[in-house]
């Protein structure tokens, strides 16, 4: 399994624009590669996604956290390259395309053999838990309904080893103590403290940045 930061405030790689927002690619070896948000913008999305050798129509399916520009912004330029993935947004997100599939999801599902959707959480967001050897990694796009809720509701899937995404607000540094892979992206208030505290298992995204599992 891959993760691959596509968008983000920073960047890992300099050659890499950088703005307000987030996007990226999930791995699954023998399955539909997952583009999960778009950022803001379009343009800088597929400037990065070129820089990264990824090619949109490769995308099979597209998962959007949830209804905010910064992270549904691109989604009109990649449809126009992609024709046929697979469009999943949260229940509160009214998107029809046309000639395309748009799945509108509230409660906990599949999307591939491998990857969940937490449903829609709190009214607002949904996350992904993608199953690896080593454990559930969280996919967030901003945790809005709060990292302690989208945690709980993917360890009903199994253990958790990981966190990848915004953590937006969150300062309950408790609730990462078990985890042994933090990257917090985006819009985390608290990224430094975040890493201040938990040294070894933190990662610096940005993006760029690919964690393999």
């Amino acid at each position: 399994m891959k993760v691959t930061i596509v968008y983000d405030n920073c960047a890992a790689k300099p050659e890499l624009k950088t703005d307000w927002g987030f996007s990226c690619l999930i791995e699954v070896e023998k399955e539909p590669l997952i583009l999960f948000d778009t950022g803001a913008d379009g343009n800088t999305l597929l400037y990065n996604m070129e820089k990264l050798s990824i090619d949109p129509r490769s995308i099979g399916k597209i998962v959007l956290s949830h209804g905010h520009n910064d992270h549904i912004g691109g989604l009109t330029a990649i449809l126009e390259i992609n024709k046929a993935a697979e469009v999943y947004v949260p229940g509160s997100v009214m998107l029809k395309i046309q000639e395309r599939r748009v799945v509108s999801i509230r409660q906990p599902t599949r999307i591939t053999d491998n990857v969940f959707s937490t449903g829609e959480l709190s009214g607002i967001e949904q996350s992904l838990a993608v199953k690896t050897k080593r454990g559930l990694i969280a996919i967030t796009g901003c945790s809005h309904p709060g990292v302690g809720l989208v945690l709980d509701t993917i360890s009903n899937h199994g253990p958790i080893y990981g966190i990848i995404g915004g953590l937006h607000h969150c300062h309950e540094f408790n609730l990462l103590k078990d985890l042994s892979l933090i990257c917090p992206c985006h819009c985390t208030q608290y990224k430094y403290q975040i890493k201040e505290k938990f040294p070894k298992q933190h990662i610096l995204c940005g993006a760029g940045l690919e964690i393999e599992i």
